[in-house]
């Protein structure tokens, strides 16, 4: 259904509303206080989501940044380090919460063009048992990265690279479902090499908030006495469990129109033959625009802007494809840069 004068928001998944229906479950939630472990609710989900992805236990938390930060205040103590790619988000778009609130030193590799790291240079930097050095305690992955699916083969080397040094291995997953639907394979199989993984279910899924962490008992325990030391012990929030409940029931399998809507979105910019920006490959919600200049993007972000239009002004421009864009809205997004290319 085509809505008139409907606002376009590219700027991320983010900004997903929940539906009627989500809203309409979550008002008949059950409720009780989940700090005393007596909301049924989320006691329900968190089992739910543990099976889900074959582990042990799991914890519902305010959002991905808190999960993260979670799960790392749960692998490390204060001097220990974990290794990370350098644009991943868990290093560069989580303001420091993990040296800051932890004591935990962060050692950034280079994110290869695939969003995979090089194991040899994840090898180079773990560190020996020598007082001069933090002590490396983990390795911190990230699937999907700017929209790409990370390699089941460069996961597999990198637990191996774990097992060889006693290292722990997370996943930022916040759009891991994104991955799983593309990709056609087994959750269970995707997760079953890493100790813990953060997953959203804000973005792409729909839920207006909520991130799971999961993982054995052991680490869940620590996380939760974490959450509560954050701020993050929720009352009656079974009405936000059930979001994530309905969003597992009915927004994963759907995610497929999101990555449908990238491709053919992308396509047709391609097909523009602007020689002001190019187009990289699709594989999930994200597309990405390089521009030749950041005047260019910016100009074409202001004349977007004007026809109802919102997408970022940078000179790599991404454009993300969500579950409030419709195929039909891909047109007119495309007369939109047709427009502001003049």
């Amino acid at each position: 259904m085509i809505i008139a004068n409907k606002t376009i928001d590219l700027r991320s998944d983010t900004v997903t509303q929940p539906s009627a229906a989500m809203r309409e479950y979550m008002l008949a939630a059950q409720t009780g206080d989940d700090v005393y472990g007596e909301d049924p609710t989320i006691n329900l989900l968190e089992q739910r989501v543990a099976k889900l992805f074959a582990k042990e236990s799991a914890l519902l938390c305010t959002s991905g940044t808190q999960s993260n930060l979670i799960a790392l205040l749960s692998h490390c103590q204060r001097g220990e380090e974990y290794i990370v790619g350098e644009e991943y988000h868990t290093y560069r778009y989580e303001a420091g919460g993990a040296a800051v609130l932890g004591g935990i030193v962060p050692q950034t590799v280079p994110v290869q063009a695939d969003g995979s790291l090089s194991v040899d240079v994840l090898a180079s930097k773990i560190k020996v048992d020598d007082p001069h050095f933090p002590i490396t305690r983990l390795i911190a992955l990230e699937n999907t990265h700017c929209g790409k699916i990370v390699s089941p083969e460069f996961i597999s080397a990198t637990r191996i690279l774990c097992d060889k040094h006693n290292l722990q291995l997370h996943l930022d997953g916040a759009r891991l479902f994104n991955a799983q639907v593309a990709s056609n394979t087994p959750l269970v199989e995707m997760v079953a090499p890493f100790d813990s993984v953060s997953v959203c279910f804000s973005k792409g899924l729909g839920t207006p908030i909520g991130s799971v962490l999961v993982g054995s008992e052991a680490l869940i325990k620590r996380a939760r006495r974490w959450r509560k030391m954050l701020g993050g012990g929720m009352r009656q929030a079974g009405i936000i469990a059930a979001s994530l409940d309905y969003a597992l029931d009915n927004n994963i399998e759907r995610l497929a129109a999101d990555h449908e809507n990238a491709h053919l979105l992308a396509s047709k910019l391609q097909a523009l033959n602007s020689s002001t920006f190019s187009v990289e490959p699709v594989q999930t919600n994200m597309v990405y625009l390089h521009f030749e200049s950041a005047d260019i993007a910016k100009k074409v972000s202001n004349i977007l802007q004007q026809e109802g239009i919102k997408a970022p002004s940078s000179k790599k421009m991404r454009l993300v494809t969500h579950l409030d864009i419709q195929t039909e809205d891909v047109e007119r997004i495309v007369q939109g840069f047709r427009r502001a290319l003049v």
